[in-house]
């Protein structure tokens, strides 16, 4: 039975209700985790009011601020960490952004900036919670982030955040490589398209919701749920061969050679 009782959970990328990391956190708390959440903090807080309100039934023992772009505040989140619950033992990492102007446009168009904005946020911000929480995985853990299939595919309007996931992807495999000897293990989810804060910045989201939904295996498409199902799976001792892998969960859509 899957069962994180007494597990130490930190869930980065909580924006609102349909975010997927709201969907992977109520999971991991049905699971019985303890449950730390940071959010992306504003001048005027408003994100934190929002972010509390909508986690509260969670009882997060663990409530920080967290820009990826800052390293002090980094330091400081996993700081706090430790020194609410001595160690950590889950890891969930839901952090992406590109500027809108650059997944409008051809990719050819990239700017320099969004170019490095993207993969700053996407992609190294794993790498770097990683080597934050590695010294607080003294009983082993589990890293989770969540990927998308324009990693590895040509997705319209995707453009620099493909690039970004493509880089998210091989940084799974090279941490969980570095980590596992600590027990530590590292693992991405690939899930397929769903309406999220996120998502929207993506043009054409709908039309790609509709067209999974006609093609897809399952003829549908994935729910918040289901992709919390899996993280749990793999923060769970039913996964404790897994690391290194990126798991499909997409209503069977990648698997098509022509849709």
């Amino acid at each position: 039975m899957l069962d994180l009782t007494g597990k130490n959970a930190l869930v980065t990328g909580i924006a609102n209700n349909r975010s997927i990391a709201w969907g992977i956190a109520q999971q991991l708390h049905k699971a019985g985790a303890n449950i730390g959440i940071s959010y992306l903090p504003d001048e005027k807080g408003k994100m934190e009011k929002k972010v509390a309100e909508l986690v509260e039934p969670l009882n997060p023992s663990v409530f920080v601020p967290l820009n990826v772009q800052d390293d002090t505040q980094i330091q400081s989140t996993f700081e706090t960490v430790g020194e609410k619950w001595g160690r950590i033992d889950i890891l969930i990492h839901c952090l992406a952004f590109a500027n809108r102007d650059d997944l409008t446009g051809g990719f050819v168009e990239t700017s320099r900036s969004g170019f490095a904005t993207a993969l700053d946020i996407s992609t190294y911000s794993l790498v770097k919670l990683c080597g934050a929480a590695k010294p607080l995985m003294t009983e082993g853990g589990s890293i989770v982030t969540l990927t998308y299939l324009g990693g590895v595919r040509v997705i319209p309007n995707y453009n620099v955040m493909g690039i970004a996931k493509a880089g998210l992807e091989m940084s799974v495999r090279y941490l969980a490589a570095e980590l596992g000897p600590q027990n530590i293990r590292v693992n991405g989810i690939s899930a397929g398209p769903i309406r999220t804060l996120a998502s929207s910045a993506v043009g054409g989201i709908l039309d790609m919701i509709h067209h999974v939904e006609a093609v897809a295996p399952l003829r549908r498409t994935v729910t918040q749920t289901e992709v919390g199902n899996t993280a749990a799976f793999l923060c769970s001792d039913l996964s404790s061969g897994m690391t290194g892998q990126i798991l499909y969960v997409d209503a069977g859509y990648e698997i098509l050679g022509m849709a």
